[in-house]
C-alpha cells in the first residue's frame, strides 16, 4: 500500500555510478527504474532529480570561475537525466525531462502545469539543470521543485544509509539517526543538504526520508514508509 501520492526522488549521481565512481552502472540504473515502475504502477506520481557528482563537482575546481563551474555541473545533471530517462523508457515507462533553461530539442523547459500533467498521466518527470543559476546546489533545486509540485515528501537516495552525527567514512563510530528534526539538522550543520535547502524545507514544511540506494528494494520501501534510513521531520 502506498504511503504517499506524489514524491520527489533525489538520486545521487555517485550512487548511480556504483563502484565505478564515475559515469553510470547500468545494472544499478535498471534496478532503480524497475523499482520506480512499481511505484507508478501503484499510482504514485513520481518526479526525479539527479545530482551530477558522477561527472563533475564544480566546487572541487580551484582554477575555474565558480559560475562557469556550476554551469558545467548543471549540464552534468542534464546528461544524467537524459540517460536515466531512457533507461526508464527501456523498462516500459513514459518520461519527460525538464530544464529551467532551453536545451535545444533534448528537454522541455520546466513548467509546473506541464510537469503535473505528465505525472497525473502516469509519466515520470525528470527535473534537470538545477535551478538554472550558479551558487545553488541540486539539493536546493530538489527542495524547490518538491515545493512547487506539491510533493508529499522528498525521498533522498544516497550512497550513505542515513544521517549521521559525523562522517561515517571518517569516523567508524559515527551514530546514525533514525529520526531527526530539520531544526537539529540546521543547528548541528550535519551536511544532509546545503543550508539553503534545509531552510527551504523548514519554511515550507517539506519532510525528507534519506536512505541508502544500495539496500534491497530501498526506493519501493521508502515510498511505502518503510526504511532503515533517517526521517528528517518538520
Amino acid at each position: 500500500m502506498k504511503a504517499y501520492n506524489r514524491v520527489l526522488i533525489k538520486l545521487s549521481g555517485e550512487a548511480l555510478a556504483g563502484d565505478k565512481k564515475t559515469g553510470f552502472d547500468e545494472d544499478i540504473c535498471i534496478g532503480v527504474a524497475n523499482q520506480v515502475k512499481q511505484l507508478v504502477d501503484d499510482g504514485v506520481q513520481v518526479s526525479i532529480v539527479i545530482g551530477g557528482g558522477n561527472f563533475w563537482r564544480g566546487r572541487s575546481s580551484k582554477t575555474i570561475d565558480r559560475t562557469k563551474a556550476d554551469q558545467i555541473g548543471m549540464l552534468a545533471t542534464v546528461m544524467n537525466c537524459i540517460y536515466v530517462s531512457e533507461i526508464f523508457r527501456h523498462v516500459g515507462m513514459s518520461t519527460e525531462v525538464y530544464t529551467p533553461f532551453q536545451c535545444g530539442t533534448m528537454t522541455k523547459q520546466f513548467s509546473k502545469d506541464s510537469a503535473l500533467d505528465s505525472m497525473k498521466q502516469g509519466g515520470v518527470v525528470f527535473l534537470a539543470g538545477g535551478t538554472g543559476h550558479p551558487y545553488f546546489s541540486t539539493d536546493t533545486a530538489t527542495v524547490l521543485r518538491a515545493i512547487e509540485l506539491d510533493c508529499d515528501i522528498i525521498l533522498m537516495a544516497k550512497s550513505e544509509s542515513g544521517v549521521y552525527d559525523s562522517d561515517p567514512k571518517l569516523n567508524p563510530n559515527a551514530k546514525k539517526y533514525d529520526v531527526i528534526s530539520m531544526e537539529s539538522v540546521l543547528d548541528q550543520k550535519l551536511g544532509v543538504m546545503d543550508l539553503t535547502a534545509v531552510v527551504l524545507c523548514l519554511e515550507n514544511k517539506m519532510p525528507i526520508l534519506l536512505f541508502g540506494l544500495n539496500e534491497d528494494n530501498s526506493i519501493v520501501n521508502a515510498a511505502k514508509g518503510i526504511s532503515n534510513g533517517t526521517r528528517v521531520t518538520i
